[in-house]
């Protein structure tokens, strides 16, 4: 399977961009090589003035990742999750433990911040993916689907996170097949289909662009 044909993107400091299209198209390949998880056959791909392969360290420091599913430990409660996290990255015992309150606080789960996340409910895993991926203060923030399977209040929480970490200057890549998403979220999206650009723009150029 040729998960990818010469897909090429330039993705702007700042903005909030959007990859959508089907399942299978592509989406989550792309933000695998460009998070330094998957290698590539051919191509490069940059964060920054990091190669992802030849400089994969760098680029993991800049970068923040929330997988499509989460994958939290369930031995730990949701402090434990984010300190041990901040730790990985050489962030001090200190600033761990302030970064920590204060994600919880954001994100709404500061009452449950001493339990074990075994019991927590889809959206607070994801809500508490998306907190630990920004404990070492990521440049650029990649969203693997989000919002997928979240109830509609959820939703509206977590896009106004994202507006805000972006309204902070964080770059936001996205990947979603939810066009009420895209359209409310991106700056710019690009519609991926079969491993290929077949559109790119803002939302309102491409909506334009349709009889």
């Amino acid at each position: 399977v040729t998960a990818l044909d010469g897909l090429s993107l330039d993705i702007r400091p700042g903005e909030i961009f959007g990859l959508l299209g089907p399942n299978g198209a592509g989406k989550s390949t792309t933000i695998g090589i460009l998070t330094t998880r998957v290698r590539p056959t051919a191509g490069t791909a940059f964060v920054g003035s990091h190669d992802v392969w030849r400089d994969g360290v760098a680029v993991k420091r800049l970068i923040g990742v929330v997988q499509q599913r989460p994958n939290l430990d369930f031995g730990l409660t949701a402090r434990e999750m984010l300190t041990f996290h901040g730790a990985y990255f050489g962030v001090s015992s200190a600033d761990r433990q302030r970064r920590a309150d204060a994600l919880l606080s954001r994100f709404q789960l500061a009452d449950r911040a001493d339990e074990l996340v075994f019991g927590f409910s889809g959206g607070m895993l994801q809500r508490l993916s998306i907190a630990r991926a920004l404990m070492h203060e990521p440049q650029v923030l990649f969203l693997d689907e989000p919002t997928a399977g979240l109830d509609p209040q959820t939703r509206l929480l977590l896009w106004d996170i994202v507006r805000e970490l972006n309204a902070a200057g964080r770059t936001i890549v996205l990947t979603t097949h939810n066009m009420e998403e895209a359209d409310q979220m991106c700056h710019r999206l690009a519609i991926v289909d079969h491993g290929r650009v077949i559109a790119e723009g803002t939302a309102e150029e491409l909506k334009r662009a349709v009889p």
